[in-house]
């Protein structure tokens, strides 16, 4: 008995569809105003970001960085949020029991940009890097919207103090940075917790 070509294509592609949705990224859509005005600065407008899981499968964040990952109070949930701190870091906090905390090695510490309209580390605390699941590389919906997302920590929620990062990491990040790579991708919703 033979198999039809659709079935034979589609037994050869879904697990090379599933490998690339597990280990490349995918597009997934940015819900909430917690990270406004990088993502969603018009409430009437839903971005789209790129969520590239190859960019952290070594679990390498680094400040500024706009990361996906399971919410520490719902593990039901993604958010997306920016990291301000790494292990090491002291950082003055907004609302937490704590007004300064050291970021504890294996977390980091985040936030949204949007101020005041984020559940984030300053209602639970540092975040094992454990739950990072992608970092956002590029907003890719709409079209006017096109554009690479910037790793940057805003001038107001910059540490303290900065830990020392092991030499492997960083060495490993700027090898990462200077290549380039294509990519396939599917849409998932990921939410934000405001």
């Amino acid at each position: 008995m033979r198999f039809p070509t659709f079935l034979k294509s589609l037994l050869l592609g879904v697990p090379v569809g599933v490998t690339l949705l597990d280990c490349v990224g995918y597009v997934a859509r940015v819900e909430g105003v917690s990270m406004q005005p990088a993502l969603n600065p018009d409430a009437t407008v839903t971005d789209y970001v790129f969520l590239s899981r190859w960019a952290v499968r070594n679990m390498d964040v680094q400040r500024g960085d706009i990361i996906s990952l399971i919410s520490p109070k719902d593990p039901t949930q993604k958010i997306i949020k920016r990291v301000v701190a790494l292990q090491g870091d002291v950082i003055s906090t907004l609302g937490y029991k704590l007004p300064y905390v050291t970021v504890p090695e294996g977390h980091c510490w985040v936030e949204g940009d949007h101020t005041g309209n984020s559940l984030d580390s300053n209602t639970f605390g540092p975040v094992s890097l454990g739950l990072v699941t992608a970092r956002a590389t590029q907003i890719v919906w709409p079209p006017s919207r096109w554009q690479q997302l910037p790793s940057t920590v805003p001038k107001t929620r910059e540490p303290i103090a900065m830990g020392k990062r092991p030499a492997a990491v960083a060495s490993s990040r700027s090898v990462s940075n200077s290549s380039s790579s294509s990519s396939s991708s599917s849409s998932n919703p990921i939410g934000e917790v405001h």
